[in-house]
Parts: C-alpha cells; structure tokens; sequence
C-alpha cells in the first residue's frame, strides 16, 4: 500500500552534540571540507546513502551511535571548534566590507539554485550558476538575499532502462525534512504572501529559508492548506506544465518574491534590497510589482519605472530565440488584474514584454525593460545577445547595443576535488586552490600526477557502482563485465551536460567504426563518461541518450564507455575531477557559456571543445584543444561530419599521444606541465569569487547608486527624468541634422593635424541640453560602412543661422592614417541615462 502523506521527524541531539544542529542547518558545508569530514566520520556509509545530506544522516545514525559520539571528548571538540569556525566565518568582515559605494542589499531572482544536492531545487547549469553565485556571495560577504521557487519535486530522478530510455520519477519532497527553516509570523503561524488569480481566486504561498553561509535563500512554497487542491500543485515541478501553470510559477516568483522579502524585512528587521538582479526572464514580473508598490506611494508608472529601471540589472543566458519564455498576450493580460498589481495599467505591461508577434508576451523583452543594467554570460554571448535583440535599439549598431557581459565563474570550493585541495594544503600551505603557485617545484610532477590517479580512481569505482545499481534494478543483477568497467590507468574524457539537440551528445558516434578504434587501441585506449538529462518532454534528446546508450551496450566498447544516470551535483563532484579531459561540442555559437568544463579545469582537467562560450575568450594553445568549427550557414549534416572528423583527429594525433607518452619514470611530462598551467592560469579567472566582484563594480554599485539618485529628495529626480523621457520621446521626431560641414580637408590632413566639424542641427521642442551631437568616425568598409568608430562629441557654438537651427562645432584630430570616414549623430542626454542608446533614439546626417 502506498502512504497518502508523509512527514520527517528530526533528530534529537545529545547536549554535548548540540552544536551539530546549527552547523547541519548552514548549507555551508556543502563546500567546507572540514566539516564534511566530520558528518563522514558520523557515518560513511550514511553520508553516501543519504545523498550527502547532514540532516538526514543525523536521523539515519540512530540514537545510539550518536550518544556513542557525545562520549567521545576529541569528537565533541571536533564539534565545537566547527562551530567556533562557523560563528567567526559568518561575523567576519569580508571584501565587500571594504568596497566604496557597495549597495546594502541585493535581491537575486532565479528560477533554480543548485546549493546540493541535498535540496534538489535545480535542472541545470542555470541553477548550479545561481548556487555558485550565493555561495561566492558568502564567501566576498556580499549581501546578496536570493529568492526562487520551493518545487515540491524538484526537477525529475532521471533512470534509463534495459532499452536505454530516459525515464522520470518526481519524489515528492518534504521540506521538514531538508535544511529548511520557516518564516513565522510573531505569533508563530508561518508567514505566507499571497496574489490575486483570475476568478476571485487567490494563491497562497508558505516561505522557506535555507542558510548558506551568511547568504539567507528564500523559497516559496504552494503546497499549503491555505491553497485550493490544484492551486498547491502550482510549484510542484520545475519547468513543469502548461502556459498557464508556468505564467503562474512565474507571477510567484516576480510577484510574490518582492512580497516576500518585504515580509521578512517586517518580521526580521532585515533591509529591503534597493538592487535587484533577475537572473534570467522568468523573474521578471518582479519589477512589476515594484512598480505597483511605488505608484501605491503616489508616483505615477512612467515614474515608476524609472526608479525600478535605475536599481535592476538584469542577466540573460539564452542565445537562441527558443530558448525565451513566452506567454499568449491575452493569458497575461486575464492574470495582471487591478487585484493582483493594484494601479497598474495591463496596456502598459504588456507593452514592456511586447515582441513582432503581437499576440505574445516575450519575459526576455521583459527583463530588458525594467532594468537598465543587462548582460550576457560570456564576451561572445555578450556579442550574440546584442545581435539578437539589435531590434530593441534601432539605429545602433551591434556593438552599442547596451548588453556588456560578465563570464560565468564557478564557485572552487564546491567543485575542487578534496584530494586537490589536500594536496595544496599538504605542499603549498592552503587549501584555495586558486590562489597557489602550481608552477612551484614544492610540487613535484610525481605528486600532481598521483593525485590525478587518486581522482581518476574514485571515479571509476563511483562509476561501477551507478551502473551495477541500474542492473540490478533493471535485471536482478549486475553482469560480471561491470567489475571490469573503465580503467584508472586510461584516458579519461567526460561530457556531461543536458541534452538539448545544438550540445549535440552523439556527435561522436557520427563514425562509430573511428570511435570504437579510439577507445580500443591497444597501445593508447580512450575511454569516455557521459551523463546529462534530457527534458522530459524533448523526445528527441531522449532519443539521442537511447542511442548512445545502446552504443556502449556493445561488447567492444562496454568496458571503455559508459553513460551515468541521473546527472546531479552529488555525481558531478566525481565526474569533473576524475576526467583527464573535458569534451564540448556545441553548434557555435549557441553555448552561453558552458561551465561545466570551468568545473573540470578547476580538477586541472583540460578542455576539448569548440571555441564557444567561455573557451572562446580563455583557450590559449596550452590549457586543451579547441575542435574546429565549421561555418555556421554550413548543411547540419556537412557541419557536424566536418566537426566529428575534427575532433577523432585531435584525439588520435594530439590529446592521446600526449597522454601516454611517459619519461624514464613513467610520467607524462608535457601533460603535467599542462596541468599546472591550467591550474596556475584559469583556477583564478574562472572562480565565482572573480565573477560576483565584476557583478559588483560593474553593475550592482552603478544600480545602488542610480537608484539613490532616482529616490532622493521624495523621488523628485526620478520625477523629473520621467518628464524628461517623455518630453524627448515626443519631441525627437523633430530632430533632424541639416547639414554638415568640416574645414581643414581641403589639403589632405596628416596623423595629428585637425579637422573642424560644424553641424547644423533642428531640435524642434528640445533644447541643446537635451541632446548630444557627435561625430561617429572610423575606418570605411568596401561596403561604405563604418568600422572601428570612434565617437566626437560637438559643443554648440553660439552661432545662430536663420533657418532655426542650431550649431554644434569641434575640433578633431585626425588619429591615423588611410581612408577615414564620418557621420554626424544625434542622441539623447540625461545624467540618469546609463547608456547613449538606451532610449533607442538616434537621428543621423543624411548622405
């Protein structure tokens, strides 16, 4: 029979064992080694069996072994000097402390945190981002506050059958018994926030707090009594379920999530952020809710927005258009009622999301309008995301749309493989890894190398035991071949991801005969770990694990190949160290970033991969390979034959001959050194600790402070710029650049002689104030366009023509030789413009 509820029962610790609770509680062991360790030495047999969950160890030990534990003195100070160290960890200034004009809070929106997997509230790299984005938080003692979903199943336990297809399972969780705490009321009812849904109907929502380090995580939860029966499912799975069911995950999300951090400021004393960060689109209704609390305050929407505008910054990781949440605009218009965002005008909304298809909402659209602050995840997805939403900004050209990036980091504590992190305690003096000298001769090759083995090791027997669990759930039992699977000895690729088509997992079966030559040369064997969960509803991602599967079922290979089920955190702190080299091989240019090999290269993997995402800006000939890429207007089926046969000759002719060729004492010298610098070059620029630092200097102080400007004086800065916006936007129709005249060509001009520019300029209703002319300068294509531009600005000059127009003069040196070519421009100016282009106003001299 099958149980119609279920609830957890904690642990009750003995006193001298007090002090595990908070320490169990903090989500900061999840990174710190020493303290797991400690829940290690409690069980380790409890420790792997629970998921590498200290909450539920704690219960699992039973009452003996740990009273048997509360007697053991070292083991009880063990205990409370953890403790000691966590107190100090959370009360110590940390670097933001010291950074000027630093924002007292920032809200963080995202969907999913992958934290652990101990609180499975993640599908991908999305969600191990924003985890990795609060841990670095913790660490840099940046106060960021993050808010996302409780999914009552998290995303899907992925298992593969005899027949090598995906199958899902969502086990419901119960959030007593996760490291959760709940937000009370004063009289101790839990707190809730709630939102107006169509039909006089209102959703409920319960708030959850989990602790990681001195970052609070807040996660709403519909699965309360408070909530009609189908209501208490609206968070039951992420990324689950129809339009409607997803535009209500996201109102929770935008709506609700401000709400709930104003109540926990009201029951907490805790500040409400002035910036907010919506990592990704799904978040966006956040902002119309700010915008519906500040016209309750008497301001009107323009006004509004503008303030909401000046403190968000917001993150887009999609390069593909498919990959945009969009809503029918009629859905959205029947859910944002006067009930659910008091005072707001729907019109106005939806013009925010608006797209070319009028009868879509597009949240991406969304996210741009109500931050002024926006960014890709790479330098070459910042690049394609200002290609791809050029449109938002006509009249500019692509590299002034006002979309900058910052790369993804990865958060090296979390991902460092322990025996990595020994080694630079035992040699180097520390456990931050990215802070040491690996080209020191303290460590000697002989060192790094068995290191390198010690890891490769531990993957292979984690990998045996996953696939003798899958045959014996599949078939009773587990074929004698297992005990043979994978060789610590051999090169060691992994790729692991998930599996929409352009990640293109078969890639390399595309010549299976090539492939199983690979893997069973006798003099230098490959052997290949793969994992990654396709979307329960892409059939043809399953269908692309089916294949691979049934691959590495043939006797040939089976022992060189092998794909792991259910991809998560808890395989992935194996998978990246244990891998001698990380494969990626996207279709260019559709890989946001691709943090998965930083993981790797962190374990002093080394990356082959198309150079896309993050390996496009950081290959530098030593620290991997980058596989060709084809060109992207290539015939699929001609691009991805090009790219497989580019990437088997790499491993034949370079990855594997370096790999095995050994000196005297056995070692591979020239990978070593490849190594080392991998470790000594990318370990520091692919840290989440570098990342949230650009996050901080680069947007979240510029957003504190547009955002104080916006508010000061009663909101009469934020007042008056929306007047401003509205003026300009009325009267730029009637700019119009008459004519243009430059002196000093009339002999052609040498490198550092100078041109005056005069420009004679309508501005119609707007005053000179209002605008900035300038000369846009540069080299000239074939083609007549302009390329390395160069902006001038010109002052007005006092002359006043009698054609009503103004004029604007400078003078300009000439900075090079050669053809030098020029257009004169008008675009609008304000002190709270983050950006010449953000209006999307631009008026040029005609031919």
């Amino acid at each position: 029979m099958r149980a119609i509820r279920k609830f957890t029962v904690r642990t009750s610790l003995p006193a001298p064992l007090a002090r595990l609770d908070a320490i169990a509680s903090n989500l900061r062991w999840s990174w710190h080694e020493p303290t797991r360790d400690l829940f290690r030495e409690i069980s380790l047999e409890g420790w792997r069996a629970t998921g590498h969950d200290p909450v539920q160890l704690l219960g699992r030990v039973g009452p003996e072994r740990l009273a048997e534990l509360a007697d053991d003195e070292a083991f009880v100070a063990r205990v409370d000097a953890l403790a000691d160290d966590l107190d100090d960890y959370l009360s110590q200034a940390r670097w933001y402390q010291s950074v000027e004009g630093a924002p007292e809070s920032i809200a963080y929106f995202s969907p999913e945190f992958g934290i652990t997997s101990a609180l499975p509230q993640y599908s991908g790299g999305l969600g191990i981002l924003a985890g990795d984005h609060l841990k670095a938080a913790s660490d840099l003692g940046v106060p960021i506050v993050g808010v996302g979903l409780f999914y009552q199943a998290g995303y899907f336990r992925q298992a593969i059958s005899r027949e090598g297809w995906q199958q899902e399972s969502y086990p419901v969780l119960d959030p007593d018994g996760l490291p959760l705490t709940i937000l009370r009321e004063e009289d101790g009812r839990h707190a809730t926030v709630s939102l107006a849904l169509p039909g006089g109907r209102e959703l409920h929502a319960r708030i959850w707090q989990a602790t990681i380090g001195r970052v609070p995580l807040l996660l709403l939860d519909t699965n309360i009594h408070e909530n009609d029966d189908d209501l208490r499912g609206v968070a039951d799975r992420l990324y689950g379920g129809t339009g409607e069911h997803r535009l209500q995950q996201e109102l929770l999300l935008g709506i609700g999530g401000v709400r709930a951090l104003a109540k926990r400021a009201e029951l907490t004393g805790a500040p409400v952020p002035p910036v907010f960060h919506s990592n990704e689109g799904h978040a966006g209704f956040l902002g119309i809710e700010r915008i519906s609390q500040l016209i309750g305050e008497g301001l009107s929407f323009d006004e509004a927005l503008r303030v909401v505008r000046a403190g968000t910054v917001f993150t887009t990781h999609t390069p593909v258009p498919a990959g945009i949440d969009r809503f029918d605009v009629e859905l959205v218009r029947r859910h944002l009622t006067h009930e659910l965002v008091p005072g707001v005008d729907v019109g106005r909304v939806l013009e925010l999301g608006r797209e070319d298809d009028p009868a879509i909402f597009n949240m991406a659209q969304l996210g741009f309008s109500i931050a002024q602050r926006a960014n890709g995840v790479s330098k070459l997805h910042g690049a394609v995301s200002r290609s791809m939403f050029q449109s938002r900004w006509p009249g500019f050209d692509v590299e002034e749309v006002p979309i900058t990036s910052v790369t993804n980091g990865v958060h090296a504590p979390t991902w460092t493989s322990p025996t990595l992190k020994r080694l630079a305690e035992r040699e180097l003096g520390t456990q931050d890894t990215t802070r040491c000298d690996w080209a020191s001769e303290t460590v000697s090759d002989e060192t790094i190398w068995a290191a390198r083995r010690e890891m490769r090791e531990h993957l292979v027997a984690e990998a045996r035991e996953r696939t003798r669990r899958k045959h014996e759930r599949n078939e009773g039992v587990a074929p004698s071949w297992v005990d043979e699977l994978l060789d610590p000895e051999v090169l060691t690729i992994g790729f692991a991801r998930r599996v929409p088509t352009y990640k293109r997992l078969t890639l390399m079966l595309h010549d299976r005969d090539r492939l199983r030559a690979i893997l069973t040369d006798p003099e230098r064997p490959v052997q290949l770990v793969i994992a990654g969960k396709s979307h329960p509803a892409d059939e043809a991602g399953k269908a692309l694990i089916q294949e691979l599967v049934r691959f590495s079922q043939e006797p040939e290979v089976r022992g060189r190949l092998v794909f792991l089920e259910n991809y998560d955190i808890s395989m992935a702190k194996s998978l990246y160290p244990g891998c001698d080299v990380w494969l990626n091989n996207p279709l260019r240019p559709l890989e946001a970033c691709g943090t998965s090999g930083m993981k790797a290269a962190l374990n002093g993997s080394l990356n082959l991969s198309i150079l896309d995402g993050w390996w496009e800006e950081y290959y530098d000939g030593q620290n991997g390979w980058a596989i060709p890429s084809a060109h992207e207007h290539m015939d699929a089926a001609e691009r991805d034959a090009f790219e497989a046969n580019a990437l088997y000759e790499l491993i034949e002719r370079q990855v594997a001959p370096r790999f095995y060729e050994r000196d005297e004492r056995g070692l591979p010298t020239a990978w070593i050194a490849s190594i080392r610098h991998t470790l000594g070059t990318l370990s520091p620029e692919l840290s989440a600790e570098r990342m949230l630092a650009e996050y901080v200097t680069r947007l979240y102080a510029p957003a504190a402070a547009a955002v104080t400007a916006a508010a000061a004086d009663d909101r009469a800065p934020a007042r008056a710029f929306a007047a401003w916006t509205g003026r300009v936007r009325d009267g730029f129709g009637g700019v119009e650049v008459r004519h243009v005249e430059v002196h000093g060509v009339d002999v052609p001009p040498v490198v550092g002689d100078t041109v005056r520019v005069r420009s004679y300029v309508a501005l119609g209703a707007l005053d000179p104030r209002d605008v900035r002319v300038e000369v846009v300068a540069g080299a000239v294509s074939e083609e007549g366009e302009l390329r390395g531009t160069r902006t001038y600005p010109l002052a007005p000059s006092g002359a006043a023509p009698d054609d009503g127009t103004t004029a604007f003069e400078a003078d300009i040196a000439v900075p090079r030789a050669g053809t030098f070519g020029y257009t004169v421009r008008v675009v609008p100016t304000h002190p709270m413009l983050a950006s010449h282009a953000e209006l999307g106003l631009v008026a040029y001299a005609r031919a």
